[in-house]
């Protein structure tokens, strides 16, 4: 273990599995004391079991109540809040504007925008006073998808862009005393990163995508393919006091893609 975050206190939304859970690893490795916010409760008790120090909240991130109740537990258990982390996502496996029939927008658009956008409005919202007294940290997950095109379909692709769009208003409004920073990941190994309910893809995990890890090497330059525990450490830097300078700013964890021939 490093001292990169010690004695830092976190609360990680959406920390269930794949990057979050990573990032929940890191975290505790790196010395901070982490809480986390979870949707699902099957998760939330394989954390308790693994980590019994790690305070878990179980409920839904797109709701005030969940992060109200999240950042209150992490404040009681560490006397305040450092540093929070937003990994929550839904994805909508390419689905262009062609594919998406006129009347499955509507219920889809609110729910991928609930799951990807509002949930880090809310988590920020209620985590905001304990960061502004600690001057914390936020960092919030864009995505490849927010730089280049093809690497979702329209919807997730807006949404990301959304994420994109939040950091940087975030970090103008709530400069000097937080620093709000994004982390872009690319294709990701060992994710439970699921598709949108309201177009009946809740059961299709990209993870189950035949011949993934060979696809996603050979996409980018370094012909890695990447996993939660690669891009934590993104995480791990921003949230640290050597990034103290750093604000309104994206690291790209992802293969090299914006250097591909």
């Amino acid at each position: 273990m490093s001292d990169w975050l010690d004695g830092r206190r976190a609360l990680v939304v959406g920390a269930g599995s794949g990057i979050g859970r990573a990032v929940v690893d890191a975290f505790l490795g790196e010395g901070a004391r982490v809480a986390v916010l979870e949707k699902d409760e099957d998760k939330c008790a394989a954390i308790g079991k693994e980590l019994p120090e790690v305070p878990v909240t179980a409920g839904d991130a797109t709701t005030r109540a969940a992060n109200d109740e999240a950042v209150g537990r992490t404040v009681e258990a560490f006397g305040g809040l450092d540093i929070l982390v937003n990994c929550v996502g839904v994805f909508d496996f390419y689905r262009g504007i062609g594919d998406l029939e006129t009347d499955q927008i509507d219920e889809a658009f609110t729910e991928m925008f609930s799951v990807n956008v509002k949930s880090h409005l809310h988590s920020v919202k209620a985590a905001l006073p304990a960061l502004k007294e600690s001057r914390g940290a936020i960092i919030l997950t864009e995505s490849t998808s927010a730089y280049y095109p093809g690497r979702g379909g329209v919807l997730y692709v807006s949404s990301k862009f959304a994420v994109r769009g939040l950091v940087t208003s975030l970090a103008y409004e709530l400069a000097p005393e937080v620093r709000v920073n994004g982390v872009a990941p690319g294709g990701t190994m060992n994710t439970d990163l699921r598709g949108l309910q309201s177009l009946g893809l809740r059961d299709s995990r990209l993870d189950d995508t035949p011949g993934r890890e060979a696809e996603l090497a050979a996409r980018v330059p370094l012909q890695v393919a990447l996993s939660g525990e690669d891009h934590a450490w993104s995480y791990v830097f921003l949230a640290s006091k050597r990034a103290r300078g750093v604000t309104g700013d994206v690291i790209h964890p992802d293969g090299g893609i914006a250097v591909k021939r």
